[in-house]
């Protein structure tokens, strides 16, 4: 398979795709490790995602009842988890009886089966596609083309992943990792129609997709889209974007089908309300989308004649299973936790290996996946280490717009990964390094040694850094620097002071007034004062 990294590979077809979406790489620590040296990647992510978290910022505060939304999301969600069964029945009845037919799949390749069929019903070779989490998850786009169908994306930022033969980087934004010149050598290469003089400037590269899509909404028999939500009381089905390409899939072709994940269904019509002023503030910075579609069924001379809902489950009830972990399916893409993350603006979307990266990634695949296939905890699998691609700081859980506590479910699913590992007959070197550090850090006199011979790290240290050490210490200098050790010890502090009889030079050092070892500067052992009163 061709690396993502860089420019695209000038080929006559795209790239290779993978054959598991959800897994298509190494663990996290190997992907990273060479995405953090692609400098034009991460130039790309910073810009990106800074751009995008300054709007959010803004049209965030004008709202005085924000924390309020909030609530209100993440109690309608968990709600809906609580009830899923018999929403989603609800869901099936009320879009049947209005025109539609559902299609229940309960994994990837029966969802593909029964699209492609679908299609080839129809007698249609060619499809448009609305931009999609749900299909690329289950790698839709690369089934229908084994079976001799051409689907196109007309999501700008998909169409340009989709040309390049690349993977998405980001939930929001797929082509993020690109900047204008790489995508101005894409649509040359790759898009057949391209203008001979076509520019980098960000208008003529939109005019030229527009130009290139435009021949396909109007020719187009077939529409495949995903959903943002639907509503099991009306059996109304909704898709939330910005450029209108959605809208022209959704109302133009005679055949719609939409392939949407069961969490993504809400209980009522009003629980729309919500999410209408949650998702475009914490997704594109928006008040409002620019495009809401919303069908329910068919409508006889308006729209498509028939509509398709295909129900996917694809690990969805394992994750329901799990009280913590059941929370990545309250996730209503918006990506918000991916802007925000450091070690995703960083490492990238790429080195998380799914086609769901950044935080929400790293607690949604390894539980779609179900953390290795020979079991609920097989090390082995490369979504077994997104748990540990965080350093928990929590700034994803504040930006999240349903309150989805991600350091949480990290932190659980770490804990089913250690506890997996500990049933090995073998330990591992990092657990054998964790039982080293206990055995020195639970014995006084033994600390006190590694902490004087840790002090000869200044020796090889460079402006308060220690860039690379010998092995074992090499596997964490290879990612990043150890701060040098100080000049002084707390130990070595401890000793001098100790024989004057006095820890503390003085009480006005100490901004909470604790006493020196003695009783002097405590308030209440003021020199010549009785009872400690003035």
């Amino acid at each position: 398979m061709t690396t993502f990294l860089g420019m695209p590979r000038v080929t006559p077809q795209p790239a290779t795709a993978p054959e598991d979406p959800l897994r298509w790489g190494p663990d996290f620590p190997t992907a990273a490790h060479e995405t953090l040296a692609n400098g034009q990647m991460r130039a790309n992510l910073s810009h990106a995602t800074h751009t995008i978290r300054d709007k959010r910022l803004r049209v965030v505060s004008e709202l005085p009842d924000w924390e309020e939304l909030r609530d209100a999301g993440a109690a309608v969600k968990h709600w809906t988890m609580s009830h899923l069964p018999e929403l989603l029945v609800q869901l099936e009845e009320q879009v049947t009886a209005r025109g539609g037919v559902v299609h229940w799949a309960r994994d990837a390749a029966e969802a593909n089966r029964i699209v492609t069929e679908l299609v080839r019903a129809t007698g249609e070779t060619e499809v448009v596609k609305v931009k999609s989490m749900a299909t690329q998850e289950i790698g839709l786009n690369e089934h229908l083309a084994a079976e001799g169908i051409t689907a196109t994306e007309t999501d700008l930022a998909e169409l340009i992943v989709q040309l390049a033969g690349d993977m998405p980087s980001h939930i929001l934004v797929p082509a993020i990792h690109r900047n204008r010149d790489e995508i101005r050598a894409i649509f040359t290469e790759r898009m057949g129609d391209a203008p001979a003089d076509l520019t980098s400037e960000p208008r003529a590269l939109a005019m030229a997709a527009r130009a290139h899509l435009r021949a396909k909404f109007l020719t187009a028999k077939v529409g495949i889209s995903g959903a943002n939500l639907a509503v099991a009381e009306t059996g109304t089905v909704s898709v939330f974007e910005s450029e209108g390409n959605g809208r022209m899939c959704l109302t133009l072709p005679e055949t719609l089908i939409t392939v949407m994940g069961i969490e993504k269904v809400v209980p009522a019509f009003r629980d729309l309300e919500i999410f209408t002023q949650l998702l475009p503030r914490s997704s594109t910075g928006e008040r409002m989308n620019p495009y809401t579609t919303m069908w329910t069924g068919v409508t006889a001379g308006d729209g498509p004649q028939a509509f398709h809902l295909v129900l996917l489950d694809n690990g969805r009830t394992k994750a329901l299973a799990d009280e913590v972990g059941r929370q990545a399916l309250h996730c209503i893409r918006c990506s918000a936790c991916m802007n925000v993350c450091p070690v995703y603006e960083h490492a990238g979307g790429h080195a998380y290996g799914s086609v769901y990266p950044g935080p929400i990634g790293a607690i949604l695949t390894p539980q779609l996946t179900g953390m290795g296939t020979r079991g609920a905890t097989d090390p082995h699998d490369p979504t077994a280490s997104l748990p540990f691609a965080s350093s928990l700081c929590g700034a994803c859980y504040e930006a999240c717009p349903v309150k989805i506590d991600i350091p949480s479910a990290l932190v659980h699913l770490r804990n089913r990964a250690v506890e997996s590992q500990q049933r090995r007959v073998l330990p591992t070197g990092w657990e054998a390094g964790m039982r080293a550090a206990s055995a020195v850090m639970s014995s006084g006199s033994r600390f006190a040694v590694a902490a004087r011979a840790a002090g000869l790290g200044r020796i090889v240290s460079r402006e308060g850094r220690i860039a690379a050490l010998p092995f074992p210490g090499s596997l964490w200098t290879g990612v990043r620097d150890v701060p040098a050790p100080p000049p002084q010890s707390f130990r070595s502090w401890w000793r001098k002071h100790q024989a004057d009889g006095a820890a503390w030079p003085d009480s006005a050092a100490r901004p909470d007034g604790a006493a020196r070892p003695d009783g002097a500067g405590r308030p209440d052992h003021a020199p010549g004062a009785p009872g400690g009163e003035a």
